[in-house]
């Protein structure tokens, strides 16, 4: 784009200009300074006056064409001096009012000529740009009738598409230009036409997409620093901005603020490619970010008075009031949806203590945020429900969470541009909200969401967007803007605000849930350390019974037998009795010993848990009585079907072989012995021992014919050496229930007994199911 060079400027050698060349010789455009080009748009022309001393330090090359004063006839002199004393008190008034309204202009006049002056400061120097009233009228806006509008505008638009309509037509009859959109950014800051108003013979816009690329970093920059850009003629020829030479200090000036700034080259060339003649844009800002714009096309050069521009403008600041209003609506309405299905939830979830192992399968916990899964860790077990990855893939995924998401969540619809091997998860999980539950336990909640795969409508190739010139010397835009469709996947569908605060409220109520369980479960271990530290003392308490009377009692009859043999005159048949009878309180002696030390062992084993048949084992500790039943003429009968159960074999094989044992020993004279054993699966009975918190049990039950025992006692036979009939049978020391009660004990079950003397016993035990 050639630049303006009048004669008298070439000719002057006390005068320079500030352009900025190395724009075009640019390799990146997000580097390309568009603040300081040097230079002005034709259509007026610019003064820069040191806001003190009100000398001119800057000016536009075409200052004689607008006043008849040539730039070397007014740089460096008073601002006084080259306008009259009436503009210099207009001037001195807008640096003494640092609250200068922007929607005021100064007016100069200058030959007879108004002149609508938009000053503002660069520094310590005043820019004053002055533009000639297109119309040559200073015509103020109608601006009762268009608040009018506005509000008809906000009373029927149902939503803020329907309104952004209605803005973009509203805006094109007040300036006249041949096509007006609302232009909206995502949060990568691609473009999309949200809304239109056009000529009639236009081909449509609305729904097409633009790069971020189309509008750099930079001039999203400016555009939140000035509101309103305008470009009257895109053929326009750059009017180099000048200053002394010998002014050494004056090498830029920042132009972020001004309406004549000259325009990127790159930018001129993209409208051209577009066939846009003239533009204007006014940014639409929310929370400090540019939401978008609206932006004005025409396809003819086109210059509106200032007072047009603000009621444009005026358009702007409506629309941007409203765009959180109704933003903030359609959450709220999203809101109350999601607040419904969470407070069922919640109440649900305050009264079940065990919420997550009862309501994992719950399809509320992700429909509620639209979700299509979720996964929660908690414990060892991994809960999951809807569609979710598979089970290795949640937890690599929440191993890279944990060190990707220190603070504990994490949120994302593109999961695949953090975590690449996402790529084989996007069915599921293309997008996720990860809440950590508790860093100690590694529990967490995870939402998933699937891929959402759509088609975008792109005004051109969006990969071209910049790209170099054949010669490869300067950036050049892309010159085709026809239709070219994309389809995006691996990304799912956005998480909306509402959606994420209700995930962080249910993930924080989970959250203390596992907490609460966490110290449950610590008041449940010390509950059963101090049931185990009681039964050890009671343990300890026979142990030392048994030293004081059990073994004191053989020890008793040996001493007296020795002496009866040793001492006095004795017959060979005492002699041989009390030899007998020293040898059988020896025995009960080393079974009272053996058996202290069978228990003990008991009590500390550390054998593993297997899966076992019971049918089977049942069976094989049968075989083993197969001479006693024979003898005696036993009946046992065991049912079919029986469960598989997780148990120490060894010890679930003591636990049936004591059981049997007992049903055949203690029998009834002349009757043959009967056991019937039998299987349920059962709720909790009312008594739990060792505080059991299983909700259902195997039980197995034991009932035999035999000569039972006073149900006064169906506690104390469990009790270590504790016998209920003492007779001459030296191998019995009292020793087998109490190891089935330690067995039961050992698998967080217990043993139950009752019986009615003569009557036989039933005897049952319950593993939790």
């Amino acid at each position: 784009m050639p630049i303006f060079t009048p004669k008298q400027v070439r000719e002057g050698m006390n005068i320079r200009d500030i352009v900025n060349r190395d724009n075009i010789n640019l390799q990146n455009c997000e580097s390309e300074p568009i603040h300081i080009p040097g230079c002005i748009q034709e259509h007026g022309f610019l003064l820069g006056v040191h806001s003190t001393a009100l000398q001119i330090t800057y000016c536009s090359a075409n200052t004689e064409r607008f006043t008849g004063h040539t730039p070397e006839a007014m740089l460096g002199k008073g601002f006084e001096e080259v306008f009259s004393s009436a503009a210099a008190a207009q001037l001195q008034a807008f640096v003494n009012n640092p609250r200068y309204d922007q929607s005021q202009p100064l007016v100069f006049t200058i030959n007879h000529i108004q002149y609508n002056t938009q000053p503002h400061l660069s520094g310590d120097v005043i820019v004053l740009e002055f533009e000639p009233f297109p119309d040559g009228s200073l015509a103020l806006p109608d601006l009762y009738r268009q608040t009018q509008k506005l509000v008809t505008y906000l009373q029927n638009a149902e939503n803020l598409r329907q309104l952004s309509h209605s803005i973009a037509a509203e805006t094109r009859t007040i300036t006249g230009y041949d096509r007006v959109m609302i232009y909206r950014f995502d949060k990568d800051y691609n473009g999309e036409v949200f809304a239109e108003s056009k000529r009639d013979d236009l081909l449509p816009l609305l729904g097409h997409n633009y790069p971020h690329t189309d509008i750099p970093a930079q001039a999203r920059e400016l555009y939140l620093k000035n509101m309103l850009r305008m470009i009257a003629d895109v053929d326009y020829t750059p009017v180099p901005i000048l200053t002394r030479a010998t002014d050494a200090t004056h090498a830029s000036l920042d132009l972020s603020y001004s309406v004549l700034r000259s325009v990127s080259p790159i930018h001129i060339e993209y409208l051209k490619n577009m066939g846009v003649k003239a533009t204007l844009t006014i940014s639409l800002i929310q929370d400090g970010r540019l939401w978008g714009m609206i932006a004005c096309h025409h396809y003819s050069p086109l210059n509106i008075p200032h007072f047009t521009r603000l009621s444009a403008l005026l358009q702007g600041y409506f629309f941007t009031s409203q765009i959180k209003v109704r933003e903030l609506a359609d959450q709220y309405e999203q809101s109350k949806e999601i607040n419904d299905c969470m407070q069922q939830l919640l109440e649900a979830l305050s009264a079940d203590e065990n919420f997550i192992l009862h309501q994992h399968h719950n399809p509320d916990l992700y429909t509620c945020i639209n979700a299509g899964g979720i996964a929660i860790q908690h414990g060892n077990h991994l809960y999951t429900g809807g569609l979710v990855p598979d089970e290795a893939a949640i937890q690599q995924l929440a191993t890279w969470l944990k060190i990707h998401a220190p603070q504990g969540r994490y949120s994302t619809d593109r999961l695949i541009e953090a975590y690449p091997a996402a790529q084989h998860l996007s069915h599921a999980a293309a997008g996720i909200i990860y809440h950590e539950l508790s860093a100690q336990a590694d529990s967490y909640v995870i939402w998933f969401r699937p891929e959402m795969v759509k088609a975008i409508n792109w005004a051109g190739n969006p990969s071209k967007g910049i790209v170099m010139d054949s010669n490869g010397a300067r950036l050049s835009p892309r010159k085709s803007f026809e239709l070219w469709k994309e389809e995006v996947k691996n990304q799912s569908m956005e998480w909306t605000r509402p959606e994420r605060d209700a995930a962080a409220q249910l993930a924080y109520n989970l959250q203390k849930q596992v907490y609460l369980l966490r110290i449950r479960q610590e008041e449940e271990r010390y509950r059963r350390l101090t049931i185990q530290l009681q039964a050890a003392n009671a343990e300890l308490e026979n142990f030392n019974w048994i030293s004081a009377h059990d073994l004191k009692e053989p020890l008793r009859k040996i001493q007296v037998f020795a002496s009866r043999t040793f001492y006095g005159e004795t017959s060979l048949e005492v002699y041989k009795d009390s030899l007998l009878r020293i040898q059988n309180s020896a025995h009960r002696i080393q079974l009272l010993l053996d058996s202290m030390l069978s228990f003990a062992d008991m009590r500390s084993s550390g054998e593993v848990r297997d899966t076992i048949s019971v049918q089977q084992l049942l069976q094989q500790t049968i075989d083993k009585f197969t001479g006693q039943i024979a003898e005696t003429n036993a009946t046992i009968i065991l049912p079919e079907n029986l469960p598989a159960l997780y148990v120490i074999p060894r010890q679930a094989e003591q636990l049936f072989t004591h059981l049997i044992s007992n049903a055949l020993k203690f029998r009834k004279p002349a009757v043959a012995p009967q056991l019937v054993i039998d299987y349920r699966q059962n709720p909790a009975p009312p008594h739990k021992a060792n505080g059991s918190t299983a909700l259902t049990y195997h039980t197995f039950s034991f009932a035999d014919n035999g000569t039972g025992f006073d149900n006064r006692f169906t506690e104390t036979i469990f009790r270590i050496f504790q016998i209920l009939n003492r007779t001459q049978d030296y191998t019995n020391v009292g020793i087998g229930l109490a190891i089935c009660k330690k067995i039961m004990d050992n698998h967080e079950g217990f043993i139950t007994a009752s019986s009615c003397e003569g009557e036989g016993s039933v005897f049952k035990v319950y593993f939790p199911a």
